[in-house]
């Protein structure tokens, strides 16, 4: 199962690298690698740090880190091989091309800040501004990625295949896997810091339109999910 989703992913970046041309190869390598940075920068030295969880699969990489200790680096993969191999066979392949290169650039960048020491002040006696500068980490992290037309989880396959299953407006099918997660996030995380994690996506959200179509003349720029943050589809 593993190793076809991988033969998909490779087949579906070789297309997407052969399309591009070496320009814009590079300014999308960069924005994505940027946007990776920035997202893990802020889970890691401030939602892991502070309690503040996420949605969706960020919250579920928080999750398996709080109770099986397993890292971020490893959790990310992990969650995205479960949620894309949902998508492989709901969606198809086309998918995945540059998602697949902002899910290795996530688990590198995830690996190089657990391997250095926490680089923002610590901000559990104030969970408020935790949750807005994190949101805003994610938000801007997130909205890079998603300007180029990638994601960095697994959320996009796990809801646009439920939205296909199902026939639920996207929307809403985001709106399931966050909640799924944060009720899941109860087990460790106080009610109180639950409803400011609900700050940070409602934060984050309004970032990620933005960035992603910052500049952009038409509306009808990729709008998608990073992990639990995610701009609400406004379809249907």
């Amino acid at each position: 199962m593993c190793s076809q989703l991988m033969a998909k992913a490779r087949a579906s970046v070789r297309e997407t690298l052969a399309a591009t041309s070496p320009l814009e190869l590079v300014r999308r390598l960069a924005t994505i690698a940027l946007g990776c940075a920035i997202l893990t920068f802020g889970m890691h030295n401030i939602h892991q740090v502070v309690g503040i969880t996420e949605g969706g699969v960020l919250g579920g990489i928080l999750l398996l880190n709080h109770w099986f200790g397993i890292d971020a680096s490893v959790a990310s993969p992990l969650l995205d091989i479960v949620c894309y191999t949902v998508g492989l066979f709901v969606l198809g392949a086309g998918f995945l091309g540059w998602s697949a290169v902002s899910s290795v650039l996530l688990a590198l960048f995830y690996a190089l800040w657990e391997r250095l020491p926490h680089l923002l002040p610590n901000l559990s006696a104030h969970p408020l501004v935790a949750a807005i500068l994190g949101g805003m980490f994610v938000g801007v992290g997130a909205g890079l990625v998603v300007r180029c037309n990638a994601s960095a989880g697994g959320d996009d396959a796990l809801a646009l295949s439920i939205h296909k299953v199902f026939g639920l407006k996207l929307a809403r099918c985001y709106l399931f896997t966050d909640l799924t997660v944060l009720v899941l996030s109860l087990s460790y995380i106080p009610l109180t810091k639950i409803a400011f994690s609900i700050v940070t996506v409602f934060i984050s959200s309004p970032i990620i339109d933005f960035v992603q179509g910052f500049g952009r003349g038409d509306a009808s720029a990729p709008s998608g999910s990073l992990g639990g943050t995610k701009a609400l589809s406004s379809e249907e």
